[in-house]
């Protein structure tokens, strides 16, 4: 099926993109790595006058430290951050569900950008993200905003954004003494599946050996957009680290939930799951927390 007519536009600074999404207002669409958009104008369910590619303006893909947080670039790739150092060694989770985003030519398109602002509630990368406590950063003509991830989705495919806003990066705090997450996703099939369940967890410990300091537990695909368990959160909390704790902390989870019926699982058979995937994500979070000891 061939795509609508439309003009393309390639600004070449992040100023000149918000004044041409700025300009065109509802006739135009950002186009990043396009495996979103490119399908849906294919479709005939959007159909933009203009489409305004973010591909030339390089430091939209950039993955960089600085001053204690690691900031990435929305133009960066799923396949880029399996890849990065940065990412697989400090960011553990944000990496295991890149590697699971579609199949390997689905991750070298697609971006973390458009896996965050597509708000679908079965994304591999925001719980992940979420996880690690992360901000977004949105620029306009009007200048630049940050926005708690976790105040970011506000329904399936909708957000905070405005229409003239462009995510310009995400920003993560790098975390400090023992820690670690741990992401985990079931679907129908293996590889090439929207999730079912996915799950992210992060575990703060107090000391090598101490109590868990801080924990976040991150659902998706069970809710109108990935939540917080903040039960599972709670039963986690002073607690040491075991087995046992961490089932008590999936049944809370299970109690946060709001899974819907449909035709790929029951809304009783994802909540089973979530306690699984939950206790599973802890048990990956804790093996990276203690693994330098």
């Amino acid at each position: 099926m061939l795509l609508p007519e439309f003009e393309f536009h390639e600004p070449s600074t992040l100023p000149e993109a918000c004044e041409m999404l700025d300009r065109f207002d509802e006739t135009a669409s950002l186009l990043a790595g396009g495996t979103d958009l490119l399908v849906n104008m294919k479709k005939r369910l959007i159909r933009p006058d203009h489409v305004i590619s973010l591909a030339k303006i390089d430091h939209l893909t950039d993955i960089s430290r600085e001053s204690g947080s690691l900031k990435i670039g929305p133009c960066v790739t799923a396949a880029q951050l399996v890849h990065s150092d940065s990412i697989r060694s400090i960011f553990g989770a944000l990496a295991q569900g890149a590697g699971v985003l579609g199949s390997p030519l689905i991750r070298n398109l697609a971006t973390i950008g458009g896996n965050v602002v597509s708000a679908r509630p079965a994304a591999d990368l925001p719980p992940s993200l979420m996880a690690y406590g992360a901000r977004v950063v949105c620029a306009s003509i009007s200048g630049e905003r940050s926005i708690d991830l976790n105040e970011f989705f506000t329904g399936p495919g909708k957000t905070v954004m405005g229409r003239s806003e462009i995510l310009t990066r995400i920003e993560m705090d790098i975390p400090e003494g023992p820690s670690g997450a741990g992401y985990m996703k079931l679907g129908v099939r293996e590889t090439l599946e929207i999730s079912l369940v996915n799950v992210a967890a992060f575990i703060s410990l107090d000391g090598e050996n101490g109590p868990i300091k801080s924990a976040r537990v991150v659902l998706g695909s069970v809710g109108p957009t990935p939540i917080r368990a903040p039960s599972a959160e709670r039963v986690l909390a002073g607690q040491r680290p075991s087995e046992s704790v961490f089932a008590d902390a999936g049944a809370a989870a299970a109690r946060d939930c709001t899974p819907i019926d449909d035709f790929r699982g029951s809304a009783e058979y994802r909540r089973d799951m979530v306690q699984v995937l939950t206790k599973r994500a802890l048990s990956k979070a804790l093996n990276s927390a203690t693994a330098d000891e």
